[in-house]
């Protein structure tokens, strides 16, 4: 798996990937525990929240705006299974808790997936917004499942621990986490069915005049999209601690749509390289800009994040993950390790594309 995983890798890559790599492997010794906690473990679940997106976007050719309402039902619904100040209360054990959240959040994504794969475009994008709204209004309404104030004081599991007390137990299993989803994706891509949804993506007329079930197939990627975003619905409880409606409105949607597009919305890294920037400037930004605080208020971070997002899409389509790629063609070119390329494919990156390895192909 490792090999196939680094299979083209340019030695530049390679070691960036290993100095991040022990940077994060030691991360409680090197850095804070408030650093730890407030902008690396925050990092990584929003990173798993939009590589929910990214695979939508990358490997279906969706983009969608309802992955904060599909982890939202898992961190609800995991809540109210363990012992908690609010909800239900049931006293569950946190894994089996977690186990139930996540298969009903793959459960809800099956059924939200089978609604809006029919349409494509903007329509799909809004269909999968208004679910995600239609899942706001849920537990904003719904008091006997959400509390009047949120689901509170949250029972974690062992494993976890008080992240208050020791944040590192809780990086851990969140790093951990987040590789393998990232290994998990990887791997589906390069399934029959990872390959029959690019292949969707690309000319999905074709497809279907192949004899692929294209509904089918968008409605199964959405579902697994949801069980990953259940993923990430879980971590986010076990980081808060609680979970209430407003921390799943419509400000969330966009927080990760903009993680997914800063850091690079075709390529699956991006989820965390545009998490750790987004965590960054929101916990930074106040010190970074104190000579325009008075100016911009106490929303500069969304100021910021605004300009930072329009930047992106204006100079690099393929968000930071793409500006490296360009930068270090340029370098390796500079070094005569051969040519930059030029022309517009240098500057947007293409939807991914796994190399076929031939094998039968379900259909």
């Amino acid at each position: 798996m490792s090999a196939r995983l680094t299979r083209g890798v340019d030695p530049i890559t390679l070691a960036v990937l290993a100095v991040t790599a022990l940077l994060f492997l030691f991360a409680p010794l090197i850095f804070s525990n408030f650093f730890v906690s407030v902008i690396l473990t925050k990092a990584l679940w929003l990173g798993i929240a939009a590589a929910s997106l990214i695979f939508l976007s990358s490997y279906a050719g969706m983009v969608s705006l309802g992955q904060v309402g599909l982890y939202a039902i898992a961190g609800f619904t995991m809540a109210n299974l363990v012992a908690a100040d609010g909800g239900l209360d049931a006293a569950w054990s946190p894994w089996l808790a977690v186990l139930a959240g996540i298969g009903v959040a793959g459960a809800v994504g099956l059924l939200f997936g089978a609604v809006a794969s029919r349409s494509e475009g903007i329509y799909f994008l809004m269909i999968t917004l208004a679910l995600g709204v239609l899942v706001y209004y849920f537990f904003s309404q719904v008091t006997q499942l959400s509390g009047f104030g949120g689901v509170n004081n949250v029972d974690l599991p062992a494993l976890v621990g008080n992240p208050t007390n020791d944040p590192s137990r809780l990086f851990y299993v969140t790093l951990g986490a987040s590789v393998l989803v990232f290994l998990l994706i990887r791997y589906l891509a390069r399934t029959p069915f990872g390959m029959a949804m690019q292949g969707i993506r690309d000319d999905p007329t074709r497809m279907r005049a192949l004899g692929y079930n294209v509904t089918l197939h968008r409605t199964l990627a959405f579902a697994a999209a949801a069980l990953i975003a259940g993923v990430a619905g879980i971590l986010s409880v076990w980081y808060n601690r609680r979970i209430s409606p407003g921390s799943i409105a419509l400000g969330q949607t966009i927080d990760v749509l903009v993680i997914a597009v800063i850091g690079g919305l075709y390529r699956l890294e991006g989820a965390w390289v545009g998490a750790i920037f987004f965590a960054l400037l929101d916990n930074y930004s106040r010190e970074w800009t104190p000579d325009i605080g008075s100016i911009l208020g106490p929303e500069r971070f969304n100021t910021l994040i605004g300009i930072v997002f329009l930047v992106i899409i204006l100079v690099s389509p393929g968000g930071l993950v793409g500006i490296w790629d360009r930068g270090k063609e340029r370098l390796i070119g500079a070094l005569g390790g051969g040519r930059p390329r030029a022309g517009p494919a240098a500057s947007e990156e293409p939807p991914v594309q796994e190399p076929f390895e031939p094998g039968p192909v379900s259909r």
